[in-house]
């Protein structure tokens, strides 16, 4: 059996954020329709939770495929050579249940979570929307750009971080990259003031994004936690919001910006309005007028991993990129 290993450079350029962004609604749809089955993630701490092995297997009836996600996730790499995702997405297929493919798991993270922000973001913004704030300087700062710039005419950027000189230097090269105008700020309150649309890509464990800061009519995507701990919202920026999520079960069991608002009694389940792949099938509606508030809470699912990786598969075996080993897999005859 042929395995194919596909590197993160490969990734980069076989998933470009727009092709991305249209798996990524396939992948939503089939998984709102029922033609996806993904378990809750699997996640071993390690001692005083400085880092994570989590396990995250799909199957997507409409690629079709079956697949997992293992992947490290050490929130200290934030500002060290390297990533804070790191592993791989395993690609099986369907008939024999033999893997295919191996695919770097850091680059379909980042390109695949920023992507499901670009749908959010085209099915809830309004469709004016042009100054965009980033909270965060990292890898899904970077790509959370790409996705806004492909879902929105966006003329402006201001982007914060801790470190005002990580913001700096995002802000200059993500200027001349994109050709826009792309601020750094020293607060949040400033970043976000007057935005159309914001992203949190942060690691923070305590809220940074206050509602009171957030004008009517903007749309927030908050992808920086994805376990019941931490948040980057705090409670009255939830409950202000139009809420829609990735997958309602994950969001019950996983998102603390959704969990700490519901244990302080300031929401229930209801506060969900739908999934976003309930959105693009018509079965929920989208923003209602355009002074509400919508916020996209992505806690990234594998079904999502699964479509992305076998995409990128695909592509490289029409390439003939990649790099091919035998793997084994077949009885020997006898």
């Amino acid at each position: 059996m042929a395995l194919l290993i596909v590197s993160g450079a490969e990734v980069r350029r076989l998933l470009p954020m727009g092709e991305c962004m249209t798996v990524m609604a396939d992948a939503l749809a089939a998984l709102s329709r029922g033609d996806a089955m993904v378990p809750l993630r699997q996640i071993m701490w390690l001692p005083e939770n400085v880092g994570a092995l989590a396990l995250m297997p799909s199957y997507a009836a409409h690629v079709p495929a079956m697949g997992v996600k293992v992947v490290s996730v050490f929130p200290g790499n934030h500002g060290t050579p390297y990533d804070a995702h790191q592993g791989a997405v395993l690609v099986f297929e369907t008939r024999h249940g033999q893997l295919v493919a191996m695919v770097d798991a850091s680059a379909i993270t980042a390109i695949r979570t920023a992507a499901v922000s670009g749908v959010a973001t085209q099915l809830l913004a309004r469709p004016d929307a042009q100054s965009l704030a980033i909270l965060g300087s990292g890898v899904q700062a970077a790509s959370h750009l790409d996705a806004m710039l492909a879902a929105r005419a966006i003329t402006t950027v201001r982007v914060w971080s801790r470190d005002i000189a990580r913001a700096k230097h995002f802000a200059s090269r993500a200027a001349e990259r994109h050709g826009i105008a792309v601020t750094a700020c020293a607060t949040v309150e400033d970043t976000v003031r007057d935005a159309d649309i914001i992203c949190t890509t942060t690691a923070a464990r305590t809220p940074l994004l206050h509602g009171e800061w957030i004008a009517p009519g903007t749309h927030v995507n908050a992808v920086g936690s994805s376990v019941p701990f931490t948040r980057e919202l705090d409670t009255n920026a939830v409950r202000r919001a139009r809420l829609y999520v990735d997958r309602r079960e994950s969001t019950l069991n996983e998102a603390g910006d959704f969990l700490f608002p519901k244990q302080e009694g300031a929401i229930d389940d209801d506060h969900i309005v739908g999934e976003i792949g309930e959105l693009l099938l018509g079965t929920v509606a989208g923003r209602q007028t355009s002074e509400e508030i919508t916020l996209f809470k992505g806690l990234g699912l594998a079904v999502e991993d699964v479509a992305a990786a076998q995409y990128v598969y695909a592509k490289a075996l029409h390439a003939g990129l990649g790099v091919q080993v035998e793997l084994g897999g077949k009885r020997d005859d006898e």
